[in-house]
């Protein structure tokens, strides 16, 4: 198998630009005809990237778990980046392993850890009187954490930094 920290980014810009092709044909669609089958297929393209993102976060847990002969991935790869310095790196990895658990088990101590830093996040989280996102938006998910394009793509660049970083 190719090296997994190149096939993640070839696999994202792969699965984005799908996504991005179709998200454009189904909105074509909808200026002709609303119905509810071109709503759902938006909203499934939705959850698509969420099921990128934690997959993509699972699939690198396992990888450090075998590279590094550890249990926990993560806390070995925080331990590392701490030693190594890369302290702006471990934070943003350390956020994203939040988020990712945020969408995996919705609110509970991630979430209340991201909610206190909120304002620094490169991401977007819902505040607890929040509803929506972007109201009026059809395809939108409820979820505590915004997976749009961005997310998506960081989660790719941040998992490909901590890779070269700990595993290189």
């Amino acid at each position: 198998m190719h090296n997994f920290n190149e096939l993640i980014q070839y696999s994202t810009s792969f699965n984005l630009t799908s996504i991005n092709k179709e998200t454009k044909n189904l909105y074509r669609n909808l200026t002709t005809n609303a119905n509810t089958s071109n709503i759902k297929m938006l909203q499934m393209i939705e959850l698509q990237k969420i099921i990128i993102s934690i997959g993509m976060f699972s699939m690198f847990d396992a990888i450090v778990q075998n590279e590094l002969n550890c249990k926990n991935g993560f806390k070995r790869i925080n331990e590392i980046l701490i030693d190594k310095n890369e302290i702006e790196l471990q934070n943003s990895f350390q956020d994203l392993s939040m988020a990712i658990n945020v969408l995996k088990h919705g609110k509970g101590r991630s979430y209340e850890s991201l909610l206190k830093r909120i304002d620094s996040l490169k991401f977007k989280i819902k505040k607890y009187d929040e509803i929506f996102f972007d109201e009026g938006d059809i395809s939108e998910l409820n979820t505590l954490i915004k997976v749009d394009d961005e997310f998506v793509l960081y989660c790719s660049d941040v998992i490909h930094e901590v890779y070269n970083a700990v595993l290189k």
